[in-house]
């Protein structure tokens, strides 16, 4: 299956080199590019990518406030934040806004074409160098909302795989660290945002934060 991507960057150079590279996988398709957030909310209505490759840092309607809009127009393809910024207050406001992926510019061109290929599968992709980065800026919401209840209670495995899901790890590496099948880490993963009441797993670490569970 080839997945189709939309590119979004303000600066045409980054932009036509992100777009060459990925021309050289036959695993994606470009379909379209933008320039801006607003002209990419444009471009999503008429060539529907399965991904979006977007800067943060734009002029205008900015990265992460188009995600917003994103969600308000009723678009569901998922995001990938692809910038030269891992500040982590940036990366939180990102990822709660609903992008699915966080990765800066100077990843390998395998690492970004496995992101794309992850995110359209369903996945959360988080940048290894910027996953701690992430979770310290989480600490200080540590037990902030434990008296909220959950949908039902975590086992202890359930927690385990809460805590590898926080370290930036996909449904493979768990099933690899915890010895089981993708699919059987893939299920348990679905209850655990089942039982935390949330859509995915960037808001069931948080939660899990929040709620002093990890």
């Amino acid at each position: 299956m080839t997945v189709s991507v939309l590119v979004v960057d303000d600066q045409n150079l980054v932009r036509q080199g992100i777009i060459s590279l990925l021309q050289l996988d036959d695993r994606v398709q470009v379909i379209g590019e933008a320039a801006s957030g607003d002209a990419a909310l444009t471009a999503m209505a008429t060539c529907q990518p399965d991904v979006v490759l977007m800067d943060i840092r734009m002029p205008g309607r900015d990265g992460i406030a188009t995600v917003e809009a994103m969600k308000q127009q009723g678009f569901k393809c998922p995001v990938i934040m692809l910038t030269t910024f891992d500040d982590h207050q940036l990366i939180l406001k990102a990822l709660e806004a609903g992008a699915k992926g966080y990765l800066l510019k100077d990843v390998s061109l395998d690492i970004l074409i496995n992101g794309i290929l992850a995110v359209a599968n369903g996945e959360t992709l988080i940048h290894p160098t910027v996953t701690e980065r992430i979770l310290s800026g989480l600490q200080g919401l540590r037990g902030q909302h434990q008296d909220e209840p959950l949908v039902e209670p975590l086992s202890s495995k359930e927690i385990e795989i809460l805590r590898l899901l926080a370290a930036g790890c996909s449904n493979r590496e768990i099933a690899e660290a915890l010895f089981k099948s993708e699919g059987t880490v893939k299920n348990q993963v679905s209850t655990i945002l089942a039982k935390l009441g949330v859509r995915d797993r960037t808001r069931a670490v948080i939660k899990a934060i929040e709620s002093g569970l990890i």
